[in-house]
């Protein structure tokens, strides 16, 4: 299920916290594809990517130097890095579909802290589930995910217009966001139930963990952050 435009209600204010987020993530990408060489890429993956090692053993390889020297940094760093088209693209799409209207929400300032917050603790979610990995983490999908609970709790009752592949042919059904929203979260959760004490395989994606781990702080941290129902979101 490809999610194409949602059905929330009238926006209140302009997303420009959502949308210099999205226009980061495809300046950083175009980046990526302007390096000369796949080692250079290779090189930026470990050096701002999420390398569980590197925080559970200590292990930074050599030639690896984390942004600013600050290993924790990697953490917001491997949030605007992406393996590839379809990784950026179905990312960006989520966050553009559902961002706008959780930042409406929340409002501005408190969307930024909750975007990054959930992203942060999607990251350390991977690190917990994938201790001995050192193969680096990339993608804004641990933030977004948390974007998604937020969507489930402020709207619930949403729908979403999808497309659908049904062999060769194609439909463009008005599903609940709800339904979709809660079936990429079981299909994640089971995925990394699946995975515990295999090896794990992130190359140029976030994992699983990482997924649940946002979502999950997404869906607790909304209630945190919303303006009461007489605050303003204008005013953030």
């Amino acid at each position: 299920m490809i999610p194409l435009k949602d059905y929330p209600g009238p926006r209140r204010t302009f997303p420009w916290v959502m949308l210099t987020i999205l226009a980061l993530n495809i300046i950083v990408f175009i980046f990526e594809l302007s390096l000369a060489s796949d080692q250079a890429l290779n090189n930026l993956f470990y050096a701002d990517g999420v390398v569980p090692t590197e925080f559970t053993q200590g292990q930074i390889p050599a030639g690896v130097q984390p942004p600013g020297g600050i290993l924790w940094l990697t953490l917001i760093t491997s949030m605007f890095l992406h393996g590839g088209f379809l990784h950026i693209g179905s990312n960006m799409l989520y966050l553009f579909i559902f961002g706008d209207n959780v930042e409406d929400r929340l409002g501005h300032a408190r969307f930024l802290v909750f975007y990054f917050i959930c992203g942060i603790i999607a990251g350390l979610t991977h690190i917990a589930a994938n201790a001995g990995s050192d193969t680096p983490s990339i993608g804004a999908s641990g933030a977004i995910a948390g974007v998604l609970a937020a969507y489930l709790r402020l709207f619930p009752h949403a729908q979403v217009r999808t497309l659908i592949f049904i062999g060769p042919i194609f439909i463009f059904p008005r599903i609940a966001g709800a339904f979709l929203i809660v079936f990429w979260f079981i299909t994640q959760f089971i995925s990394g139930i699946t995975s515990l004490g295999a090896p794990t395989d992130t190359s140029g994606g976030v994992a699983v963990w990482a997924h649940v781990g946002g979502f999950l702080a997404g869906l607790l941290l909304v209630g945190v952050l919303q303006p009461r129902s007489n605050e303003p979101a204008t005013a953030y």
